[in-house]
């Protein structure tokens, strides 16, 4: 299995069986190694909303078959070495099980979810990499953002739900919003240097988020170490990324944006950008069977609420004036593996969305998560997974009470890797 594909699968599987990680279906072609490799997965689960999480006219509990954070998924890849070169190239296909979502819908039936529903497909990896151990690797294509991916490859959720459950879509949230950022799946070209001894740095140039006129690329990086010794096994890492987010408005939604930052100028339809920066730092040890994970992240016009992409039309509703905002948050994890191998865990995180000084700006509150876990391998590549998830959105500011109350969802389901 590719270096991208088995940290994701690492990621998930927790150590739950050493094996779990190992490749896939490994097929020789020639000068090439072909590997094959994903997962399945599909949980019953069952969330209780209150207080305004609940959505008017609907049932306070949500029921479904659906996929976890981590869709399934099917990839392809080969590696080959050639002219003092490894090269290699990867795709890969993720998907739902449950047909109950926006992008599915059968015509203009918005109530579809049925037979007649379908599951989205959705490429998240498309890349190619060339290098050599002696002076590193050069990745161009589609792959997982740089800034994030230790976190979210950490959280034991990617092996279940987490939050985010009984809604639209194929992936729930898991941690994600609610201790750290998503790293989401970007456009890049990225250089890694060699491995020195546990020391490893990644250095990204990314396709920006939020542009009106692609002026602008994202910028990501951060740096690694990891170490085992005896039964201790460890990593700590940093990172930051940095770009400009553009917002575009008109009529009087332009002029109260340029009253509020001191832009100048009559009703437009200008665009004007604004700086999205965040650092991270983090850090696992495992000894025995034991470990902890420790995050923690600050940023500037990085999270939209829910820790994903930033609307950059303006969060203060629709055609409304921008509203830059501070972000932070950070999560603490730990798990231990039971004599019959069944992976106990417990986490909790935050993540918080602080308002600007616009009177109107509705959007200050904290998303506070804290989740229970079991993970057992029946086999070798076969987990079941039990999770609890309490999710609180609160809000501090009494007018935006909108976001506020508490999501609880319990889960049930499977993953198999291949």
């Amino acid at each position: 299995m590719n270096k991208n594909i088995k940290l994701a699968v690492a990621g998930a599987v927790l150590a739950l069986s050493a094996t779990a990680a190992n490749a896939g279906i490994v097929i020789p072609a020639g000068d090439w190694t072909v590997d094959i490799g994903g997962n399945v997965n599909s949980f019953y689960t069952r969330t209780k909303l209150s207080g305004n999480q609940v959505t008017a006219f609907q049932d306070d509990t949500r029921q479904q078959v659906q996929t976890g954070l981590l869709p399934s998924a099917f990839g392809i890849g080969a590696k080959t070495r050639q002219n003092d070169l490894d090269v290699a190239f990867q795709f890969s296909f993720f998907t739902g099980s449950n047909a109950n979502g926006g992008d599915q819908l059968n015509g203009a039936n918005a109530a579809s979810n049925g037979g007649l529903g379908y599951s989205s497909l959705n490429i998240r990896q498309s890349y190619l990499s060339f290098g050599d151990k002696s002076w590193g690797t050069i990745l161009l294509g589609r792959n997982l953002g740089v800034f994030g991916s230790d976190a979210i490859l950490s959280d034991m959720t990617l092996l279940g739900v987490g939050s985010g459950a009984g809604g639209a879509g194929s992936s729930t949230l898991g941690r994600i919003g609610s201790g750290y950022l998503y790293a989401d799946w970007k456009a890049q070209i990225a250089y890694t240097t060699p491995n020195f001894n546990g020391f490893e740095a990644t250095a990204a140039l990314t396709e920006a988020t939020g542009q009106f006129d692609n002026s602008n690329l994202g910028y990501e990086g951060k740096a690694s170490y990891s170490f085992a010794a005896n039964d201790v096994t460890g990593k700590i890492w940093v990172g930051g990324k940095t770009t400009k987010i553009q917002t575009r408005l008109t009529g009087v939604a332009a002029v109260a944006a340029d009253a509020l930052y001191g832009i100048g100028g009559a009703a437009s339809t200008q665009i004007t950008e604004f700086t999205a920066r965040a650092t991270e730092i983090g850090a696992k040890v495992g000894v025995a069977g034991a470990e902890v994970v420790g995050y923690y992240y600050d940023g500037k016009n990085v999270d939209s609420g829910i820790g994903t992409a930033i609307n950059t039309v303006g969060l203060l509703g629709n055609n409304a004036a921008f509203g830059q905002r501070d972000n932070s948050g950070g999560y603490v994890q730990a798990t231990y593996i039971l004599p019959f191998k069944t992976k106990i865990g417990a986490s909790w995180g935050l993540s918080t969305t602080e308002r600007n000084a616009a009177a109107t700006d509705l959007r200050d509150y904290e998303r506070e998560a804290w989740v229970l876990g079991a993970y057992h391998p029946l086999t070798k590549h076969l987990n079941l997974v039990a999770e609890y998830n309490h999710l609180e959105v609160t809000s501090a500011v009494a007018a935006a009470g909108a976001e506020s109350g508490k999501a609880k969802t319990a889960s049930l389901g499977a993953i198999l890797f291949f």
